[in-house]
């Protein structure tokens, strides 16, 4: 079995479940992001522009639609492509209770259906733990200029290279929280990893064999180089410090954002 098949298998094995266990029951995780859509799509919501009603987005492995069901709250037409059924189960009852409606394809994003490819979205968004599942980047980000239509923008936001590639922390509190180098930031081979969302399973339902994922992580140079090479111009990389309450991780990058646009 390959890396892609290996890491399809992980996201079709008990991720309903993790889910449920994470955000809730659909109807439950349903009315809590009525109540503050904008709060669930986070700071990135203003790299959107003013108005969200009547976008066309599309949020490649959009996962268990928790942003795609807040953003068609807010008006805006939402495809999801993920290649986990799973998921899909979870963000379509997700859209239900909340009386939205989302356009989910059950696919690898670099199998889209040719149909599909319409190159007329406003927006193109991908965030967290998105990147190191691909092998290549230039297949991805040409899909992404494909599925833009003219004047649209990419919104990428994910784990800044240096925290994945990089650097280790250890400890719980300010005063032993240590950071030391440990990585190889030009490393370019894939590193076996429990899948994320096993972490909210009980020990029964977590399976070894099948929630293991193979990761490609990537520099920073990589990424926007591959952005770049398909005629997307770059206007803004925002680099980003820990966004949670406590500071352990201050003065060290977490995350990033690109917005690209396609002329």
């Amino acid at each position: 079995m390959d890396a892609n098949q290996t890491n399809m298998k992980a996201w079709n094995t008990s991720v309903y479940q993790a889910w449920v266990n994470r955000f809730g029951t659909p109807q439950e995780a349903a009315k809590k992001i009525k109540e503050e859509p904008r709060k669930r799509i986070g700071p990135v919501l203003e790299h959107m522009g003013e108005k969200i009603q009547g976008k066309k987005i599309i949020n490649l492995l959009g996962s268990n639609g928790n942003k795609a069901v807040a953003l068609s709250l807010l008006g805006a037409s939402v495809t999801v492509v993920d290649f986990s059924q799973e998921n899909k189960l979870y963000a379509t009852e997700l859209a239900e209770h909340a009386g939205v409606e989302i356009h989910y394809i059950v696919s690898d994003v670099l199998q889209m259906p040719p149909e599909e490819l319409t190159g007329d979205y406003d927006i193109v968004f991908m965030e967290f733990g998105i990147l190191h599942y691909f092998k290549n980047l230039h297949p991805l980000f040409e899909l992404v200029a494909k599925l833009l239509g003219k004047s649209g923008r990419l919104i990428l936001q994910d784990f800044h290279p240096i925290s994945t590639k990089l650097i280790s922390s250890r400890g719980t509190t300010a005063k032993v929280r240590k950071h030391k180098v440990t990585g190889d930031y030009f490393d370019t081979s894939l590193e076996e990893k429990e899948v994320s969302h096993s972490k909210y399973l009980d020990e029964h339902d977590k399976k070894p064999e099948t929630h293991k994922v193979y990761l490609r992580n990537w520099t920073l140079g990589e990424i926007v180089t591959g952005i770049a090479h398909e005629g997307l111009f770059i206007r803004q990389l925002e680099e980003l410090p820990n966004q949670s309450s406590d500071v352990f991780d201050k003065g060290i990058p977490k995350t990033f954002t690109v917005i690209a646009e396609k002329l």
